[in-house]
């Protein structure tokens, strides 16, 4: 009897072992850009141990930018994008689903900034060459309506794809584009190393946004993935949503070096003091509840249908293209 009520036991200790492995869910995570602190949040959601208690195995998956991030998606290789709202928009013009599920940014951050003594104002880049990450990217839609906004064509200006980090910062302070659209912690080393550097347009603060687009919010770095996906596994996106949450929360009750402390080294720059002034500009930045308002959303389709005739033509039920229903107050 000892011996059977013992195989018993370790049949039950087998079975809960097995249910708590089962529990676990698997999340494929792509980011356009991991080292950019416009998606600091995903990698520090892992650091912090937050997925792993929502019960999440997320793997991470870096790419050179948000297009590859989303093709991911598509292709099936990518169960989620920490990327920019724009994709979801630009997908239903093309009669794809794809949603926004969680804000992570309430600003975009980019900021339009000049190496060139002769480039003081928006309308001074006029005919001249302009930095953007890459072409069709997030930075080059804004520089488009940054032009159309202050009178120019996007045709006003040449345009060259300098990525987002060093290739970036070389190309202003060596002068080999006249501007750049650049995010943090780039601008600082950029003003560090050409002090002459002005910011011709900031997206980094409210006063900024409210004075580009004449809102206080305008959603950017998100969470998303398809609607079929998230009508699949529910629980995983509620898990995912609660997880970035608490990260963001985290973020927004911590001091800059606290921050930095829990970035992966490979993230720091060799400027301390920089990557400080960077993640104190970004927690203004964080969003304080995750939502997505119909406002702010139809004011990004109109900063796409600037540049994409696709968009522009469109007709788009915006509703689609995000939800709020995964996002619950943290408890």
């Amino acid at each position: 009897m000892p011996r059977l009520l013992l195989s018993g036991l370790f049949l039950i200790l087998a079975g809960c072992t097995a249910k708590q492995t089962s529990g676990v869910l698997p999340v494929r995570l792509a980011v356009g850009g991991q080292g950019q602190l416009i998606y600091l949040s995903a990698t520090l959601a892992q650091e912090l141990g937050f997925y792993k208690d929502e019960g999440l195995a997320v793997s991470i998956q870096d790419y050179p930018g948000g297009a590859k991030s989303l093709e991911s998606l598509l292709g099936g290789s990518a169960d989620v994008v920490c990327g920019f709202y724009d994709h979801a928009i630009q997908m239903a013009a093309q009669g794809k689903d794809v949603r926004a599920f969680v804000s992570i940014l309430r600003y975009p951050g980019l900021v339009a900034v000049s190496g060139s003594p002769s480039v003081a104002r928006i309308e001074d880049l006029k005919g001249k060459v302009v930095g953007v990450s890459a072409a069709g990217s997030s930075t080059q839609m804004f520089l488009n309506y940054l032009l159309v906004t202050h009178g120019m064509k996007p045709a006003d200006v040449s345009v060259a794809s300098v990525g987002l980090g060093a290739t970036a910062i070389a190309a202003v302070t060596r002068g080999k584009v006249d501007a750049a659209i650049m995010t943090d912690p780039g601008i600082d080393l950029v003003r560090k190393q050409l002090p002459s550097a002005k910011i011709l347009a900031d997206t980094r603060t409210a006063d900024g946004v409210r004075a580009i687009f004449g809102m206080d919010i305008y959603p950017s770095t998100v969470l998303y993935s398809t609607a079929g996906w998230l009508g699949q596994h529910r629980e995983e996106a509620a898990r995912m949503a609660r997880a970035l949450r608490k990260t963001v929360d985290w973020m927004r009750a911590h001091s800059p070096e606290e921050i930095r402390s829990r970035q992966p080294a490979q993230f720091h720059t060799d400027d301390e003091a920089s990557d400080l002034d960077a993640l104190r500009s970004m927690q203004a930045m964080l969003s304080p509840d995750g939502r997505m308002t119909p406002e702010s959303t139809a004011m990004v389709r109109k900063v796409l249908d600037v540049s994409l005739d696709s968009v522009r033509a469109a007709s788009i039920d915006l509703t689609k293209t995000y939800t709020n229903e995964f996002v619950e107050p943290i408890k």
